[in-house]
């Protein structure tokens, strides 16, 4: 009877936290890099999320394209009446409005939950929480693009032509990605420790789509659009719509979008530093 040969197992992995100095930021700093060098794990795994979502959908995420383009429509008929103002002129307006808002909308709703639906995950295995944070920006940017292309046949029905200007937007595409980045990090943390903060957003999301012009042109406001730009949903949403309807941008709302995006990002690293260590514990 031949003698099998013994398994060789690899060693164990040895974790040594001094708690003298625990070095907090320098694991936060590690956890950020692999994050970002496995993003196409993230990407694989927000791509099996909407395939999950839309199973025996024969549309799948074309549905939020049919309700946009439907909702566009019928406000378009109905604010254009109400505001007195032209149709061929205020439906460019509203189409890039209101389908930046719902992207905005779509990634703070799902950065409520962006570590509490991956409880099982985080307990089971040993991956860097940015995976999750970059699962659902990437989750919420897959289902973006079955919307923007949108804005294109309006302004191709309207005759609408932003120009080279339209380019700018691409800046403020990014600006939306790192602020959603960060939220996902701010707002996973927060409601898996406080699961009230989930509704809470909700709320505060539907009082700010009355406060930011996206029915409703900044103009309407006489004097008092000056302090539009202290509303960070307008200054994210100008430096997208500003180029594409507005022929720019105001450079003040640009200034404004990147002060609240640098410190939306700071805060939340800083949260990340801090209670990065108890994410587990809280899911």
């Amino acid at each position: 009877m031949l003698a099998t040969a013994p398994t060789l197992l690899p060693p164990p992995t040895i974790h040594v936290i001094d708690a003298n100095n625990p070095n907090l930021r320098g694991r936060a700093i590690e956890d950020l890099r692999e994050g970002f060098a496995t993003w196409r794990l993230a990407f694989t795994l927000a791509r099996l999320d909407l395939r999950n979502r839309y199973r025996g959908s024969v549309l799948g995420p074309f549905w939020f394209t049919l309700s946009a383009a439907a909702m566009i429509g019928g406000l378009g008929l109905l604010y254009s009446q109400l505001f007195k103002v032209d149709l061929v002129g205020y439906l460019p307006h509203l189409a890039v409005s209101l389908i930046v808002w719902q992207v905005m909308a779509g990634l703070a709703n799902d950065a409520t939950t962006c570590m509490t639906q991956v409880d099982g995950v985080i307990r089971q295995l040993k991956l860097p929480y940015t995976i999750h944070a970059l699962r659902c920006t990437f989750r919420n940017a897959l289902t973006a693009l079955h919307q923007l292309p949108l804005i294109l046949i309006v302004f191709l029905m309207l005759g609408h032509n932003p120009g080279w200007a339209a380019l700018l937007a691409l800046p403020g595409l990014v600006l939306l990605c790192v602020n959603g980045f960060a939220a996902s990090m701010l707002l996973g943390m927060l409601c898996a420790r406080f699961r009230d903060i989930g509704p809470i957003v909700g709320n505060v999301l539907q009082l700010a789509f009355f406060l930011t012009p996206i029915m409703w042109k900044p103009d309407q406001l006489g004097a008092v659009k000056v302090w539009l730009p202290f509303n960070p949903f307008y200054s994210i949403l100008e430096t997208i719509r500003g180029p594409l309807v507005e022929g720019g941008g105001g450079i003040l709302a640009w200034v404004a979008a990147i002060v609240f995006t640098a410190l939306h990002a700071g805060i939340a690293f800083s949260f990340f530093v801090r209670f990065r260590g108890r994410i587990a514990f809280w899911v």
